[in-house]
């Protein structure tokens, strides 16, 4: 097949890969010059993706993936489109579909008879057909269903495993129609591989959904599912602190019966995804009490951090605390919706001076981010903010004069912190 992928970001670019690395011709559109180039000539535009470098290069080398900023032009060759450009949400939690627009628009300037569409940025249930249908048949003179077929496909990896997620999990499919839901399957089918999976019903594969709308709810539902279950083990955290009681080995026995699956505890839920999912389900769903609380809760664990820190040390004021951790989760080099930013901001608004070291980013990376970098400045407290694997080797030797360790993620080795004071987030304090 001829194959267009709308957006080579950190997901759009191991697809464009991964549907390459399966003999299809592909074309990645996007808007940055910088990427187009990169891709084009086989160097991978941004760091940390498994397996992304070598198989990009091999097939850019084979002539199977080409890049352009001509997004139009690129979709006029194709008999398959895939759309992977980012949805954020405002302040509110209102979708802003702006960018999204924008990328439709010139996809429906180059669409031709017979072409399948496929989205798989989430999105609040009804966008696909509600929205996009009307404006690719306004944008090209085809008829949604009838000319060109039309698919809601969410996206199910995570950065950094891409290739390893796509063959773990089962791809959902939606159609406006029937038709348009075989045409989607048979693609997929065509250009993702799976691994056996036996554990599941019906095994691994392309499952159709039945319609877009079920297949844009079932993204929403399982990362949200995600934030309000996080949430609830963040509360049974602050209770055990307050208890004495270390919820670890409790989770931990609560998960050996196999209807409990409840995840850990956190100082912060970043991502692209668990943080601002859940606001696009109360777009569509506004009375949903239990996602809003869930969200809120969340939302309030950098500020419950910093005041942790404050019973330990007293008042901030004049003091100096170091966040280690910029990126939203361990061994990734992202910071989108990262805790750092509310975490920095927290300890600044109780009169502290906040700094910032992250293994994956220089003090210039970190300067850009608007995070005030770490120079062995002397700290009264150490916040693990993310769970890098290197936190679990530092300690007290690295800190001297820090008397407090907050550590927001349960990574750090209580024989490295000897002589400070240790809370964890769901711990026993020593």
């Amino acid at each position: 097949m001829d194959i267009c992928v709308v957006g080579l970001g950190k997901i759009g670019l191991p697809l464009a890969v991964q549907y390459a690395g399966k003999g299809h011709r592909v074309t990645g559109a996007d808007l940055v010059p910088a990427v187009v180039a990169a891709v084009a000539e086989g160097r991978e535009p941004f760091p940390g993706e498994a397996e992304l470098a070598q198989r990009l290069k091999r097939v850019v080398a084979d002539g199977l993936l080409t890049a352009t900023t001509d997004t139009a032009a690129a979709v006029a060759g194709a008999e398959a489109v895939v759309v992977v450009v980012p949805l954020l949400t405002d302040a509110a939690g209102a979708p802003d579909f702006t960018a999204l627009d924008a990328a439709t628009a010139d996809v429906a300037a180059g669409l031709r008879r017979g072409t399948l569409v496929s989205y798989e940025t989430t999105l609040p249930v009804g966008t696909t057909r509600g929205r996009w249908a009307d404006r690719l048949a306004a944008g090209s003179g085809l008829a949604a269903g009838r000319d060109f077929a039309l698919v809601f496909s969410p996206e199910r990896v995570l950065t950094g495993r891409v290739f390893a997620d796509l063959r773990r999990y089962p791809k959902l499919v939606g159609g406006i129609d029937a038709a348009s839901a075989r045409r989607g399957v048979e693609f997929y089918q065509a250009v993702l591989d799976f691994d056996p999976r036996p554990d599941l019903p019906g095994g691994n594969g392309v499952r159709d959904l039945g319609s877009t709308e079920a297949a844009e709810l079932a993204k929403l539902a399982e990362t949200t599912y995600r934030d309000v279950n996080i949430a609830l083990v963040n509360q049974f955290a602050r209770f055990a602190e307050r208890s004495g009681i270390d919820l670890a080995p409790v989770l931990e026995a609560c998960n050996t019966q196999p209807y409990s699956h409840l995840h850990r505890p956190g100082i912060a839920v970043g991502g692209h995804c668990i943080p601002v999912y859940p606001r696009l389900y109360l777009w569509n769903d506004p009375e949903a009490s239990v996602v809003r609380a869930a969200r809120e809760a969340n939302e309030a664990m950098p500020g419950y951090a910093v005041g942790l820190l404050h019973e330990a040390l007293g008042a901030l004021a004049g003091r100096a605390v170091l966040v280690l951790g910029a990126a939203y989760r361990g061994g990734v080099r992202e910071t989108a919706c990262s805790g750092v930013f509310p975490l920095v901001a927290a300890v600044r608004a109780a009169g502290a001076t906040a700094y910032v070291s992250d293994p994956l980013y220089d003090a210039a990376a970190l300067a850009a981010l608007g995070l005030p970098p770490y120079a062995g400045e002397p700290v009264d407290a150490v916040v693990v903010q993310a769970d890098h694997a290197e936190y679990g080797h530092v300690g007290s030797v690295d800190f001297p004069g820090a008397r407090v360790l907050l550590d927001g993620r349960g990574v750090t080795d209580p024989a490295r912190w000897r002589g400070v004071r240790r809370l964890v987030i769901g711990g026993r304090s020593v």
